[in-house]
């Protein structure tokens, strides 16, 4: 919970989400949590952090499919693209946040220079560096 800075009660729904889809409980609910709208921008590097990031949602700086989404928690898909609105006063906030990126995932697809990025793919347990022990949290939240 604490990774992506999600509650209690939006997590206990991550969970009943995951179990309820086909494949590894534990896997399922990592690929949810990794694909929030919040957590993707900072593996992009628009963000320093994920609550930089949420806020940059909330104040509505960026779009998704040409629409304006100011929900941190978006599930974003595979062919989404984001995109910064122009003129966004956060505009040099995430300038400066790209120079620190080192990498973006294989998953992703960014523009750095645009201010664009692409949803390619969901990704697989191996992408996913949280240091988390899923299994553990399936057996505590399936009680």
């Amino acid at each position: 919970r604490r990774y992506y800075g999600v509650l209690e009660k939006q997590f206990r729904n991550y969970y009943a989400k995951a179990s309820g889809q086909a494949g590894v409980t534990g896997e399922n609910l990592l690929r949810l949590l990794e694909t929030r709208f919040d957590n993707i921008l900072v593996r992009l590097g628009f963000a320093a952090s994920r609550r930089q990031a949420r806020q940059m949602v909330r104040h509505g700086h960026w779009t998704v499919n040409g629409r304006r989404v100011d929900i941190p928690s978006y599930q974003l898909r595979p062919d989404d693209v984001i995109t910064m609105k122009s003129g966004a006063p956060v505009e040099t906030v995430v300038r400066d946040a790209t120079e620190l990126t080192s990498a973006v995932p294989a998953w992703l697809q960014a523009d750095h220079d645009g201010l664009t990025a692409k949803v390619l793919r969901v990704p697989e347990r191996q992408e996913i560096t949280t240091p988390v022990q899923e299994q553990l949290i399936v057996e505590l939240y399936s009680k």
